[in-house]
Parts: C-alpha cells; structure tokens; sequence
C-alpha cells in the first residue's frame, strides 16, 4: 500500500492534510475535534469501531518527540487498510480481531510544542521572546505546551509528590520540560485527554513517547488486573524491555493518572533510541518493530 503520512517532520499543516486525506480515503474514521491547545489549535482523535469499550492510543505529548504522531499515523493508516480490504496487519484478521471493539486515536497531543520544537522561533508566535528566555534558544529539544507546561506532568496523579521533586530539581516555573503546571489539569491539552476518557468507555490506554525502546505499566505500587499480562505481551511483542520510572519521571502523567483514576491498564511506551528528536527518516522502521505491538495493544 502506498502511505498518505510522510516520513517527515509533520507540523500542524501538514498534521492536518494528513489527517483529512486518511479520513477521505477511508470515510468510516470517526474524527472529532476534542480541545484546543493554548493557541488554538485542534487536537483530533480518530475513532474506528464501535463496541462497548476501546482501546485508546496518544502520541505527541512533547514537543521533540514528534516522531511519535509519524508512528501512529502509520499504524492508523494501516489498521484501516486492513480493515477495508478485509487484510491482515501483523499476522492478525483486523475485521475479525476488532469485531465489537473500538480504537480510540489521538496523534498529537501538543501540536503547540511540537510546531516549536520543528519550526523554532517561527513557531513560538507572540511569545516568541518569553520561549525564546526559557530555553534559551534551544528550540528543537522543547517538550512542554505553549505556555512552558510539561503536559506529561500536568495530569493530577501524585501532584504534590511530583512538585517537591520539580522543587528539588530546580524547577519552580514554566520551563522547556518537566515543569507540571501550577495546579493539575490546567492545560487545555490535559483537559482533553481526560475529557475523552471520562465520556467514552476506555478499557486501556497506550501513550507513545520517545526514547529508549522501554514500556512503563504500573503507577506506583498500583497494578490493574490484567496489566501485567497486557505488559509481558507487549514486550515480548516489542522486545522492549519493562522498566518502572524513577525520579521526575514517576507521577503526573498521562499512563498514571487513568491507572489511578479508574484502575484500568495504561501504558507509556518509549519508542526508539537515541537523542530525541530522533531522526525522522527512522519513523518508519520504527513502527515496523512495534507495528505487532500496537496491534496487539488494539485488541487486548
């Protein structure tokens, strides 16, 4: 088949083509426009399916991890491939293996961020000087929103926790990254996600990130029934390795706050490895060593 979404760096434009031409080419893509971000851009989910559940994958919490909108894209446009052509994707009947479940997307959670980390300074808009401060012209490797929030820290899992580590790391404001925000759930981004998953039926969800080829799946001692089998598939899937976050990293994300508020399997799953942003010509081959995965991840 021959794939709408490039291999290369998506900014909003082209996020927006993209997705318009997959849902032209295959008319049964649900697509909703469920927030805004700080700028005003939309953030879209594409649904696919109906049942009484379903699965719900993100991608593009930060800003230099656009990579991972690449990723998704290519699983969705190779899910309804399959799915129209009545084919199989990663050794799986799709029509058969999705019958009475849904699939839930949402490719870029931070458009905002992502168009700073890929356009720079042009991308920043009028708070060209205020950005332009805080990471000290270092655009590509910004992760947070517009407003210098780390969405991935600003979901109200383990807050107060999250901000003494913040405090201790030197972080008391909007930063390039790891900054959560002054009060959980203050972005318009974190709203959305939690939004969504408040008025859908959502059995798990999967959050892709970049890098180090890893997949989170517990929040603190908290361990959902089924997430650990859900967990070892994955890796053996993958070949990812199962890690627990340390540090900074343990709390206020997106995988910890759904396991926490409802006691259902999230994941965080670190794509790739190297220095993010990860080239972008490698988007393809890495999707295809998780394209099982997902697939898998879409059914469970």
């Amino acid at each position: 088949m021959d794939l709408i979404t490039q291999t290369e760096d998506i900014d909003y434009i082209k996020f927006l083509k993209t997705v318009d031409k997959i849902c032209h080419e295959y008319n049964f893509i649900n697509k909703t426009v469920i927030g805004r971000s700080c700028a005003g851009r939309d953030i879209i989910a594409l649904k696919v399916g109906k049942g009484h559940d379903y699965s719900l994958f993100a991608s593009a919490f930060h800003g230099s991890e656009h990579i991972t909108a690449n990723i998704l894209l290519f699983f969705i446009e190779e899910l309804c491939y399959a799915i129209e052509n009545d084919t199989s994707l990663a050794g799986l009947n799709v029509r058969k293996a999705l019958f009475g479940r849904g699939v839930i997307f949402v490719p870029c959670v931070n458009p905002d961020g992502c168009e700073i980390s890929i356009h720079g300074a042009s991308g920043c808009g009028s708070l060209i000087k205020q950005i332009s401060r805080l990471c000290k012209n270092d655009f590509i490797h910004w992760n947070a929103n517009l407003r210098g929030v780390d969405i991935n820290h600003n979901f109200s899992a383990g807050w107060d926790a999250l901000k003494q580590i913040e405090r201790s790391s030197g972080i008391y404001g909007p930063s390039p990254t790891r900054f959560g925000g002054f009060k959980p759930e203050s972005e318009p981004e974190t709203l959305a996600l939690t939004e969504l998953c408040r008025t859908n039926r959502v059995h798990h969800v999967t959050a892709l990130h970049s890098q180090g080829e890893v997949i989170y799946w517990t929040y603190g001692d908290k361990k959902p029934p089924r997430s650990e089998k859900m967990a070892e598939i994955m890796a053996t899937s993958s070949g990812y390795a199962l890690d627990v976050p340390v540090g900074i990293a343990c709390g206020g994300g997106f995988k910890d706050w759904f396991i926490d508020e409802f006691d259902r399997p999230g994941f965080t799953v670190e794509v790739g490895k190297g220095e993010n942003p990860l080239p972008i010509e490698n988007a393809y081959n890495i999707y295809k060593g998780i394209r099982e995965m997902l697939m898998l991840s879409s059914i469970m």
